[in-house]
Protein backbone atom coordinates (compact mmCIF):
# COMPACT_ATOMS: atom_id res chain seq x y z
CA UNK A 1 0.00 0.00 0.00
CA UNK A 2 1.30 3.50 -0.73
CA UNK A 3 2.64 5.32 1.94
CA UNK A 4 0.87 8.42 1.39
CA UNK A 5 -2.40 6.83 1.02
CA UNK A 6 -2.11 5.25 4.72
CA UNK A 7 -1.03 8.42 6.21
CA UNK A 8 -4.10 9.68 4.52
CA UNK A 9 -6.34 6.95 6.03
CA UNK A 10 -5.05 7.47 9.76
CA UNK A 11 -5.85 11.29 9.41
CA UNK A 12 -9.30 10.09 8.56
CA UNK A 13 -9.92 7.86 10.93
CA UNK A 14 -8.60 10.30 14.03
CA UNK A 15 -10.71 13.10 12.61
CA UNK A 16 -13.93 10.29 12.63
CA UNK A 17 -12.43 9.39 16.15
CA UNK A 18 -13.00 13.20 17.16
CA UNK A 19 -16.71 13.74 16.06
CA UNK A 20 -18.45 11.47 18.81
CA UNK A 21 -16.33 13.51 21.78
CA UNK A 22 -17.70 16.59 20.00
CA UNK A 23 -21.29 15.01 19.72
CA UNK A 24 -21.43 14.47 23.47
CA UNK A 25 -19.77 17.59 23.94
CA UNK A 26 -23.07 19.55 21.92
CA UNK A 27 -25.20 16.78 23.28
CA UNK A 28 -24.64 18.41 26.87
CA UNK A 29 -25.76 21.40 25.61
CA UNK A 30 -28.87 19.55 24.62
CA UNK A 31 -29.37 18.19 28.21
CA UNK A 32 -28.90 21.40 29.30
CA UNK A 33 -31.65 23.41 27.90
CA UNK A 34 -33.97 20.10 28.32
CA UNK A 35 -33.32 19.68 31.92
CA UNK A 36 -33.64 24.06 32.16
CA UNK A 37 -37.37 23.73 30.42
CA UNK A 38 -38.47 20.50 32.65
CA UNK A 39 -37.36 22.39 35.82
CA UNK A 40 -39.37 25.10 34.76
CA UNK A 41 -42.16 23.33 34.30
CA UNK A 42 -42.27 21.72 37.49
CA UNK A 43 -41.66 24.41 39.41
CA UNK A 44 -44.25 26.53 37.98
CA UNK A 45 -41.94 29.29 37.15
CA UNK A 46 -42.43 31.14 33.19
CA UNK A 47 -39.64 30.80 31.21
CA UNK A 48 -38.08 34.35 30.04
CA UNK A 49 -38.39 34.80 26.45
CA UNK A 50 -36.12 37.74 25.22
CA UNK A 51 -35.51 36.86 21.38
CA UNK A 52 -38.95 35.32 19.90
CA UNK A 53 -42.16 36.05 21.64
CA UNK A 54 -44.18 32.96 22.58
CA UNK A 55 -42.37 30.64 24.70
CA UNK A 56 -45.19 30.43 27.63
CA UNK A 57 -48.20 30.30 24.91
CA UNK A 58 -45.82 26.98 23.36
CA UNK A 59 -44.72 25.54 26.69
CA UNK A 60 -48.56 25.64 27.87
CA UNK A 61 -49.75 24.25 24.16
CA UNK A 62 -51.53 21.11 25.08
CA UNK A 63 -48.43 19.99 22.86
CA UNK A 64 -45.54 20.16 25.69
CA UNK A 65 -46.82 17.42 27.96
CA UNK A 66 -47.38 13.99 27.40
CA UNK A 67 -49.06 11.93 30.02
CA UNK A 68 -48.40 14.93 32.11
CA UNK A 69 -44.71 14.71 31.37
CA UNK A 70 -43.59 17.61 29.62
CA UNK A 71 -42.06 16.95 26.54
CA UNK A 72 -38.77 18.28 27.74
CA UNK A 73 -38.27 15.73 30.29
CA UNK A 74 -38.38 12.94 27.42
CA UNK A 75 -35.92 15.82 25.68
CA UNK A 76 -33.70 15.47 28.38
CA UNK A 77 -33.58 11.57 28.51
CA UNK A 78 -33.17 11.68 24.56
CA UNK A 79 -30.26 13.91 25.22
CA UNK A 80 -28.57 12.23 28.05
CA UNK A 81 -28.72 8.81 25.41
CA UNK A 82 -27.22 10.55 22.64
CA UNK A 83 -24.37 11.91 25.70
CA UNK A 84 -23.37 8.19 26.47
CA UNK A 85 -23.80 6.73 23.05
CA UNK A 86 -21.01 9.33 21.77
CA UNK A 87 -19.21 8.86 24.90
CA UNK A 88 -18.67 4.57 24.07
CA UNK A 89 -18.34 5.71 20.45
CA UNK A 90 -15.63 8.25 21.44
CA UNK A 91 -13.61 5.25 23.22
CA UNK A 92 -13.91 2.93 20.36
CA UNK A 93 -17.38 1.39 20.83
CA UNK A 94 -18.10 1.94 16.61
CA UNK A 95 -21.45 0.06 17.26
CA UNK A 96 -22.42 2.82 19.97
CA UNK A 97 -22.14 5.36 17.14
CA UNK A 98 -24.10 3.30 14.84
CA UNK A 99 -26.63 3.74 17.72
CA UNK A 100 -25.97 6.96 18.03
CA UNK A 101 -26.98 7.80 14.54
CA UNK A 102 -30.49 5.85 14.92
CA UNK A 103 -30.79 8.60 18.25
CA UNK A 104 -30.22 11.09 16.11
CA UNK A 105 -32.24 10.39 13.13
CA UNK A 106 -35.57 9.80 15.77
CA UNK A 107 -34.55 12.82 17.64
CA UNK A 108 -34.48 15.31 13.91
CA UNK A 109 -37.69 13.90 12.90
CA UNK A 110 -39.86 14.44 16.39
CA UNK A 111 -37.75 17.72 16.35
CA UNK A 112 -39.15 18.84 12.43
CA UNK A 113 -42.63 17.41 14.16
CA UNK A 114 -42.29 19.78 16.46
CA UNK A 115 -41.29 23.14 14.35
CA UNK A 116 -44.01 21.94 12.17
CA UNK A 117 -46.46 21.98 15.33
CA UNK A 118 -44.86 25.59 16.58
CA UNK A 119 -44.84 27.12 12.90
CA UNK A 120 -48.64 25.99 11.43
CA UNK A 121 -50.53 24.65 14.39
CA UNK A 122 -50.01 26.48 17.97
CA UNK A 123 -48.44 29.71 15.77
CA UNK A 124 -45.77 31.01 18.13
CA UNK A 125 -42.32 29.89 18.75
CA UNK A 126 -39.89 29.12 22.04
CA UNK A 127 -36.28 30.37 21.65
CA UNK A 128 -35.39 27.45 24.41
CA UNK A 129 -37.19 24.88 21.72
CA UNK A 130 -34.96 26.35 18.77
CA UNK A 131 -32.12 26.41 20.72
CA UNK A 132 -33.21 22.55 21.18
CA UNK A 133 -33.16 22.31 17.35
CA UNK A 134 -30.30 24.00 16.04
CA UNK A 135 -28.68 21.26 18.76
CA UNK A 136 -30.23 18.20 17.49
CA UNK A 137 -29.30 19.37 13.84
CA UNK A 138 -26.01 20.35 14.97
CA UNK A 139 -25.85 16.31 16.39
CA UNK A 140 -27.06 15.11 12.68
CA UNK A 141 -24.52 16.96 10.86
CA UNK A 142 -21.90 15.40 13.11
CA UNK A 143 -23.20 11.98 12.11
CA UNK A 144 -23.63 12.61 8.48
CA UNK A 145 -19.62 14.04 8.44
CA UNK A 146 -18.47 10.78 9.79
CA UNK A 147 -20.32 8.92 7.58
CA UNK A 148 -19.04 10.66 4.82
CA UNK A 149 -15.96 10.49 5.65
CA UNK A 150 -16.02 7.13 6.69
CA UNK A 151 -16.95 6.63 3.09
CA UNK A 152 -14.27 8.42 1.20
Amino acid sequence: MNRSFETEINQIDTTVGKLPLAAAVVALGGLADAVYLTVKHFTGEAVPCSVVEGCEQVLTSSYAEIFGIPLAAFGALAYFTAFSLAILAAFGDRRMWNLFGVQVVLMAIFTAWLIYLQAFVIEAFCQFCLISAAITLILLTIFLVSRFLRAR
